[in-house]
């Protein structure tokens, strides 16, 4: 029974971390609903015989939405990507990292988690010119850069998070006529 279980489990890492070379959704070039200048441009990146490893909250139907995506980065450049996960990513990061075996690409959504990382020197950072692009390439770019800049075990600020999503958790609506009728300050 060992045996078959410990089969099982080497069948599905397998499986799960085979190279993409899955059926695209959508054959490169051919739907006109999508810009393929950016693909078309990955092409020109030759990373085969390269793995990236990408750790990640997706699980379940996200994580298929995700792999889907990352399908396209696989056949365009050639690399072999290994996407994982876990039900407790933010504790397995942190044990991933102290145990000197970090994912190449982290996807962490709490900026909190990022700056304690970084702080201990556990993170690497993404360096000036991927700074430069976000501030250039995002709407409000340097607000973007600030949010993603954290210091390292050295106090030195660096750039560590590279924004891909925003998403509002939390807002505080108010009136401030009514704030100012009662005298309090928005």
């Amino acid at each position: 029974m060992k045996k078959m279980l410990l089969l099982g489990a080497a069948f599905a890492t397998f499986a799960l971390n085979a190279p993409a070379q899955a059926e695209l959704k959508f054959k490169p070039g051919e739907d006109k609903r999508f810009n393929w200048a950016n693909y078309e441009e990955l092409k020109k990146v030759d990373l085969k015989g390269e793995t990236l490893s990408i750790f990640g909250p997706w699980r379940g139907e996200d994580e298929g939405l995700v792999r889907g995506v990352l399908d396209y980065f696989s056949e365009a450049t050639g690399v072999e990507i290994k996407y994982s996960s876990s039900e407790n990513y933010e504790q397995q990061i942190v044990i991933d990292t102290q145990a000197g075996s970090p994912p190449n690409i982290a996807v962490l959504p709490q900026p909190g988690l990022i700056q304690d990382l970084a702080s201990k020197g556990l993170l690497t950072p993404l360096g000036d010119d991927t700074a430069k692009w976000v501030k250039d390439n995002y709407g409000a770019g340097q607000s973007w850069v600030d949010l993603g800049t954290f210091k390292d075990k050295d106090g030195k600020p660096g750039f560590f998070a590279f924004p891909y999503k925003a998403d509002v958790k939390s807002l505080v609506w108010y009136s401030p006529d009514n704030f100012e009728e009662a005298g309090l300050q928005g």
